[in-house]
């Protein structure tokens, strides 16, 4: 089972999950990371390096969050890999621990 990225990601896009992964699946956009499934070896190395814990095997997604599934698929054909760790964006620490924030999910190219 893949690896997906949820909604809390949204405006925080802390990125210790890339700097474990050993197979560069991950996908950068504008506020959001998300798992290329086609990569994903499922390791799992990612899941507990995210300090927002908003990764998840497919299998343990919440139910409210099973859309990121295909989300996820969807934009990794859209988003560049993203290879090495960043500086999270500028606002995380205020955004990272509110809920609902599906809405604010940008998912213009970058």
């Amino acid at each position: 089972m893949p690896y997906v990225v949820a909604e809390p990601c949204i405006n925080c896009r802390y990125t210790d999950c890339v700097e474990v992964c050993p197979v560069d699946c991950f996908h950068e956009g504008p506020n959001f990371l998300v798992i290329d499934p086609e990569v994903c070896i499922d390791c799992g190395a990612c899941e507990p390096a995210c300090p927002v814990r908003a990764i998840f095997s497919d299998g343990a997604l919440p139910d409210p969050w099973k859309g990121y599934v295909e989300l996820n698929a969807d934009l990794c054909k859209r988003w560049p890999a993203i290879l090495d760790e960043k500086d999270p964006l500028p606002n995380a620490e205020r955004w990272k621990y509110l809920a609902g924030k599906g809405s604010e999910l940008d998912r213009t190219r970058l």
